[in-house]
């Protein structure tokens, strides 16, 4: 397939991932004003003007969207992206959020962040590695970037196939670092001390979007795929892959984890489940959560391998129990509309980000004493998708929408 046949279908998911069919059916009458006729223009190519005037977002996350789709082919001249952007922030501004719940506590943090050099580069998922370093998916770039967090330096490596969209991240025993191509239907494998790409091929066409992985101790790679409704397994050594149909239709299988007796658990977004697999057998298990809204979204493990997550539309801090079914849940201090996402345990607390929020937060949850400590992200975030934890056991973030990383350092 070309680039250019893959390019409307990844930047209409980005712009807009869930507008309704029969909306790009409706005529689209824009306001009047300057940069109206390049927006006509330009953001008709490859998804309907509904989607566009149906978002809503900052002037920052608008100039963010530009370049995204800059990276992706789009031919947008210089010297009109500022005309573009200053009419969509006129006309679509962000949407209400609720405040950050700012919670003063005992524990002081200290949030660094750094920008990743290419603009539009939507770095989706962060991995802190074991020499101390941050890595991140350049999702939009074709890139993975690594962040030196005491120097600052920035080195990206360019990926193998052309529009690949990194997804997910994960380093195996020797430093490799494993990634999803979430548009090329691959596992990649790279090499930083080479620069060489090594790429494992969907074995069935059906399987079309890797999303997030996991190993597990004896080498094997679990990942998901959520609009394939799929789960994998990836032999690293052989290169051998195995893939099961999750029994829930339009399950959406989203986070996944290894706990600490090799076995995977998988969010299933589209669903109130959580799943577990038979890391042999890949045969499933779900556990059905008990309020039907819930989207649990990401995990954490906590003590005992407890598994944390973030139900995402109802705003809730969840932790189940695998071995007894029973479920708990905690209001997010950001209240319901505050999509909680990201999440890490560490340091005997639970650490997420509320990505609903303005600006979006950093949350701590201690599991003893159910108290919530806040922190406003100091860029505002603008979604914390993914975090990872530091080997001294320190959170990471990336912020997708305004380019960045961060380390969140624990004092």
């Amino acid at each position: 397939m070309s680039t250019r046949a893959l390019l409307p279908a990844f930047a209409a998911t980005l712009l807009c991932a869930a507008m309704p069919s029969y909306s790009q059916q409706k005529p689209v009458n824009l306001p009047e004003g300057p940069g109206k006729e390049q927006v006509q223009a330009l953001c008709s190519g490859c998804h309907g003007l509904n989607r566009v005037m149906n978002s809503g977002y900052p002037q920052a996350y608008w100039n963010t969207v530009m370049r995204m789709m800059i990276n992706f082919g789009v031919a947008i001249p210089p010297d009109q992206i500022n005309l573009v952007t200053d009419y969509l922030a006129k006309h679509r501004p962000e949407k209400p959020k609720p405040d950050a719940n700012i919670i003063n506590g005992p524990v002081k943090v200290a949030i660094r962040e750094w920008q990743v050099p290419i603009p539009g580069s939507r770095p989706h998922d962060p991995l802190a590695t074991r020499d101390g370093a941050i890595w991140y998916t350049g999702q939009m770039s074709n890139r993975l970037g690594r962040v030196d967090t005491k120097t600052g330096q920035v080195r990206e490596y360019p990926l193998k196939s052309p529009l690949t969209a990194p997804h997910g991240l994960v380093e195996d025993g020797d430093g490799n670092i494993w990634f999803t191509g979430n548009q090329v239907a691959i596992i990649g494998k790279l090499d930083p001390r080479t620069g060489t790409v090594t790429e494992y091929k969907m074995p069935d066409p059906k399987a079309r979007d890797p999303h997030s992985l996991a190993f597990a101790p004896d080498g094997m790679l679990f990942f998901t795929l959520q609009q394939s409704n799929m789960i994998g397994r990836l032999d690293s050594k052989s290169g051998e892959i195995k893939l099961v149909t999750s029994p829930t239709p339009r399950s959406r299988p989203y986070g996944i984890m290894v706990n600490s007796k090799g076995v995977p658990h998988v969010a299933l977004f589209g669903t109130n489940k959580i799943a577990r697999i038979d890391p042999k057998t890949m045969e499933i298990r779900d556990y059905a959560l008990p309020d039907p809204r819930a989207r649990p979204r990401r995990m954490a493990y906590g003590p005992n391998d407890m598994i944390y997550y973030a139900d995402y539309p109802r705003g809730m801090l969840g932790r189940l129990d695998p071995e007894s079914g029973n479920v708990t849940e905690w209001q997010s201090p950001g209240g319901p509309k505050s999509e909680p996402y990201g999440i890490v345990y560490t340091k005997g607390a639970v650490w997420y980000s509320e990505s609903g929020t303005r600006p979006n937060t950093i949350v701590r949850f201690d599991p003893k004493s159910e108290q919530f400590q806040t922190w406003a992200i100091p860029s505002g975030g603008y979604i914390v998708r993914k975090m990872d934890v530091t080997p001294d056991g320190n959170p990471v973030i990336a912020t997708s929408t305004i380019n960045g990383v961060g380390l969140v350092e624990v004092k």
